[in-house]
């Protein structure tokens, strides 16, 4: 059967629906009920506003970027998402090798389906990886975890500050039995409640630390939503800010990322730190107004799992394909030849805007 050619982001997800099994959808799909902070990180866009900058030669637009040093061809990564194998049966391998070939990043799920080191595998030798933690009460998983990153090649490790506490939702716990938690063991590796049970909701910044004296590892902090934090990060080892609310998935009510973003980015100033943001990125617009406002990169979620779903890893391609697309569209029109060339001059909030919620 011929698959529907898809032109947009937004055009994968109704196959999504169509052809996964409702509650495989409705798990990647939902956000934090009542949804308000899942639907207003995408509609917080449409609050800025793009102004062309001063008239520039674009005729050749060069668009790649550094993340930590290590360089990828466009600023758009690929965020940590659980259970890819609920997409598709290639799950995380089919995810790391599209983005390998469009020369992006990927950062793995605590909850990835793959084990670690095969993600590492199916990866080019200067694939950019790396590795999301959920920081637990147990913590020789946690030590287990990132000795397996640093042995298998992952440039950082991402530490999730918003998954403190267990979120599931009344009949979502089990998973089919052809789908583990590759990172866990035994009763853990199938149970959505037994592995967030063990989710440290005594996290401090003494844990940040010890986390950090556990590797030499770059760092990296998602879920920074305040100018406070990020310089409460300052006096500590970290490399990244990443500006997050798990996709609407946390605490709901929250501000979209795109709101704060100009706050974090602010507070970091001075320091070396890289900020970067998920949460809402649908378009090539988008990517160029987080860019303005301060991020050094994007990352993106849902819509990688729609492409999964769509046709695996030539689905994930596509998602990338099209967004970097858009991009390079929006850095021309916007008299951008790279990244380097966008300022913070070229977004404007439109006072008059009120996002749907």
């Amino acid at each position: 059967m011929d698959l529907p050619k898809p032109v947009r982001l937004k055009d994968f997800e109704p196959f999504a629906r169509r052809s996964l099994p409702a509650t495989v959808y409705e798990y990647y799909r939902s956000g934090a009920y009542p949804e308000q902070t899942l639907r207003d990180n995408e509609h917080a866009f449409q609050r800025y506003r793009l102004r062309p900058g001063p008239l520039r030669d674009v005729s050749i637009r060069d668009f790649r970027t550094t993340l930590l040093g290590h360089e990828i061809a466009f600023p758009v990564a690929i965020a940590p998402t659980a259970l890819h194998r609920l997409a598709h049966s290639d799950g995380e391998l089919a995810t790391v090798r599209a983005a390998t070939s469009m020369g992006t990043g990927m950062v793995l799920s605590t909850y990835t389906s793959t084990p670690m080191e095969d993600v590492a595998a199916a990866a080019s030798p200067n694939s950019l990886l790396w590795a999301q933690l959920t920081a637990y009460t147990d913590e020789e998983a946690v030590r287990r975890m990132i000795r397996k990153a640093e042995q298998n090649g992952f440039k950082a490790i991402v530490v999730s500050l918003d998954a403190k506490m267990s979120k599931r939702k009344a009949g979502a716990d089990l998973i089919p039995p052809h789908v583990k938690f590759a990172n866990f063991e035994g009763a853990r590796s199938q149970s959505f409640t037994t592995v967030e049970r063990n989710a440290n909701p005594k996290l401090t910044w003494d844990e940040i630390d010890w986390l950090s004296n556990l590797t030499t590892l770059p760092i990296v902090l998602k879920g920074v939503m305040s100018g406070l934090t990020a310089r409460k990060a300052m006096k500590h080892r970290v490399a990244g800010l990443w500006v997050s609310n798990h996709g609407g998935r946390s605490l709901d009510g929250s501000l979209a990322t795109i709101d704060v973003l100009s706050e974090v980015v602010e507070a970091a100033r001075g320091s070396n730190m890289e900020v970067y943001l998920d949460g809402g990125v649908r378009t090539g617009n988008d990517v160029l107004k987080a860019l303005a406002m301060g991020a050094r990169a994007v990352f993106i979620g849902r819509p990688v799992l729609w492409g999964l779903a769509y046709n695996g890893q030539e689905g994930v391609k596509k998602v990338l394909e099209i967004i970097r697309d858009e991009f390079s569209h929006a850095l021309g029109l916007a008299e951008c030849a790279s990244p380097s060339d966008i300022s913070q001059s070229l977004v404007v909030r439109d006072p008059f805007h009120t996002a749907k919620l």
